[in-house]
């Protein structure tokens, strides 16, 4: 009788019952696709007078990640514990003891990922990471396996359900952005502290790892530029609307020749792109490549099942590439040299809005300006303020340079005819 793959799991939260369930649950269809029992062995938890919301089996709960990390009997480690440290000095250990790894760690692959991945493949071990980006979507398995024969140009999607959830309530209900915050946090979308959600740093994270392995290259967080949905309005919501746009927290990497650019921000989506679409918790990722054309992957960003199914798949793959003892190939893919697009060089269209004095010649003076920046207008509308003296000017450019859209707000900040500018979004789609 073949001897059955031991598993010691680090975490036994939300999503470390799910690998439980899914792995006593669908033992027949795991023997059939790996080709080996499976087996938990040893459990980390927090708790262990805790109930338990599944039966452990035969697995031993333990308060000692070491007892787990250093038992010659366990195979793979499937961490499911979430954040930097200590994690990431167990996962490191767990290598160099020659132990497979499997992980759902945003913040550990977005941060050191690097590091653990050319540690893995020297000691000619797996780890996997599915489930560290778009919960149940493929994502991930798709860029290392599917597009391989592909040149991918740019990935764009959004990759937080808490903010997508957010910033859906605020379109189609009216909602302020402290009432669905309130909202998030007490249907356990949103933390107590949403500030790696609101502030855009969860998205960025999902991205580093996203733009590393679409475009091979040693991508770090730094690189991200971001910002997140706090100053998101409800006139800013009005006017997407208006103009036949939704408003989404979108992450985007993009390739030109050979020089990327990775951020996360606000955008105007084209009603017609299929991200316009993506409502809730839910998550989607757009791939663009040179030969495939357009992809997207939509799906569940979060949850007890979803991300552990994909946990579980990398288990298998674990599996697979140890009956075939190919283990370690394919750990540390990024071998190109990064070269950043410089501002100059980043290009798209942008949806501003300015409150104005109301004079005549204000929108000539402002058309100069941007013409003189080799800025010009795809659509303008211009209304009056409710209440007061003034108009308000809403304006979506042709595709310019960061450099020169810069350029163009630091200038209309000093001009005397322009109150304020109350918005600036990148459009897409």
């Amino acid at each position: 009788m073949v001897k059955a793959i031991q598993i010691g799991l680090l975490g036994f939260g939300t999503v470390g019952t799910g690998v439980v369930r899914i792995i006593q649950g669908h033992q027949d269809h795991l023997h059939r696709q790996s080709g080996s029992s499976i087996a938990i062995k040893s459990i980390l938890v927090k708790n262990l007078e805790k109930s338990r919301a599944v039966d452990v089996g035969n697995a031993q709960l333990t308060l000692d990640p070491w007892s787990i990390i250093n038992d010659p009997e366990i195979n793979v480690i499937v961490e499911v514990t979430g954040g930097v440290n200590p994690t990431k000095e167990w996962i490191l250990a767990a290598i160099k003891n020659g132990k497979h790894v499997v992980t759902a760690n945003k913040d550990l692959m977005a941060m050191h990922g690097n590091e653990l991945l050319a540690e893995a493949a020297r000691n000619k071990c797996d780890i996997y990471y599915e489930a560290s980006v778009g919960g149940g979507i493929p994502i991930i398995r798709a860029l290392m396996d599917s597009f391989t024969s592909d040149k991918i140009t740019k990935i764009m999607g959004i990759v937080n359900g808490t903010t997508n959830y957010m910033l859906t309530k605020m379109a189609q209900e009216g909602a302020s952005y402290k009432d669905v915050l309130a909202e998030a946090q007490a249907l356990g979308y949103a933390e107590s502290d949403p500030t790696a959600d609101v502030d855009g740093l969860d998205a960025a994270r999902k991205m580093t790892i996203l733009a590393r392995l679409g475009f091979l290259t040693d991508v770090a967080l730094e690189d991200v530029r971001s910002k997140g949905i706090r100053d998101v309005t409800q006139e800013e919501m009005k006017y997407a609307s208006k103009l036949g746009y939704t408003i989404k927290l979108v992450g985007i990497a993009e390739r030109q020749g050979d020089k990327i650019n990775v951020s996360v921000q606000p955008t105007m989506m084209k009603n017609s792109h299929p991200l316009s679409s993506v409502n809730g918790v839910f998550n989607a990722v757009y791939v663009y490549g040179e030969a495939v054309g357009e992809t997207m992957f939509y799906g569940p960003g979060a949850g007890e099942l979803p991300t552990a199914t994909s946990v579980v798949s990398d288990l298998v793959q674990v599996v697979k590439n140890l009956k075939l003892g190919v283990n370690g190939l394919t750990s540390d893919s990024h071998y190109k040299e990064k070269k950043v697009l410089s501002e100059a060089e980043q290009f798209s269209k942008t949806f501003i809005v300015l409150r104005v004095h109301d004079r005549a010649g204000v929108l000539a003076q402002i058309t100069n300006l941007l013409a003189g920046h080799e800025v010009s207008l795809e659509s303008i509308i211009q209304s009056p303020l409710q209440g007061e003296q003034g108009s308000e000017l809403c304006m979506i450019t042709h595709r310019s340079s960061k450099a020169s859209l810069d350029g163009v707000l630091s200038k209309l900040n000093e001009m005397e005819v322009v109150r304020s500018i109350d918005s600036v979004y990148r459009v897409e789609g």
